[in-house]
């Protein structure tokens, strides 16, 4: 009779003994971010000229540098560099590949977790894709929301891309002094589920890289520090020079 019991705790303990063992759990939620380099180049020193929405990075919303042994290998990507050095720039050191190494060590290693992105060559390719599948650029621009010396409302910003992409998004700002009359537009960060299905940015949101800083403080590597989430009823300045 006491069988049955004995089966059953040993079928609980390695129940429980399996869960123990489970990897941590994977990230739920990705963040294609989008730079506007005027505004990065006026607080930084640039060396590249770039006048249109740039990726800065793919960031699952759980783990930071989740593989260190996973080095990065340009040679891996190399059908995408065109792609690369024009739609995801390093604007500072434009002839060095640390942005990307960067990017990939902190964020790549973590959404490789997923089998959709378990390569370098998947996660850097998949990033370019949903920049150009949104095409934010030229979202912006049909909607009349252009660089110039005129300032716009948040939600001028958010409604366009709420109505064109059916989801909120993260729209982040630089604030040139803690009472100022205006701020400027930085980064905008649009969000998808782990199946690339658009979703509304504000959801879980967990990122522990945003509020640390996007790229770390290594020297030739984007610092987001400036950067928070935009003011609703400040107007926002688009530069169009840095």
């Amino acid at each position: 009779m006491r069988l049955p019991f004995l089966l059953l705790v040993c079928v609980a303990a390695a129940l429980s003994s399996a869960v123990v063992i489970s990897p941590p759990h994977m990230w739920s939620k990705l963040i294609l971010t989008h730079h506007w380099p005027n505004t990065f180049c006026s607080m930084e020193h640039c060396h590249l000229n770039v006048s249109y929405w740039t990726l800065h990075g793919l960031w699952p919303d759980k783990g930071i540098d989740c593989n260190s042994s996973w080095h990065f290998n340009s040679s891996q990507i190399e059908d995408l560099l065109p792609d690369m050095n024009k739609s995801w720039p390093d604007l500072i050191n434009p002839s060095s590949p640390s942005f990307w190494k960067y990017e990939w060590h902190k964020h790549g290693t973590c959404a490789a977790k997923a089998a959709s992105l378990d390569s370098q060559h998947k996660y850097f390719s998949k990033a370019l894709e949903l920049y150009h599948k949104l095409d934010l650029n030229s979202i912006l621009k049909k909607f009349d929301i252009t660089p110039s010396e005129k300032y716009y409302t948040f939600s001028q910003i958010e409604g366009v891309i709420e109505n064109v992409y059916g989801i909120k998004p993260k729209i982040q700002c630089a604030h040139p002094s803690k009472n100022a009359d205006v701020q400027v537009l930085g980064q905008i960060e649009i969000c998808f589920d782990a199946d690339f299905t658009l979703l509304d940015c504000e959801k879980r949101l967990t990122v522990e890289a945003i509020s640390k800083g996007g790229r770390g403080d290594d020297k030739g590597v984007f610092k987001t520090s400036g950067f928070s989430v935009c003011d609703h009823d400040t107007p926002i300045y688009y530069p169009s020079h840095p």
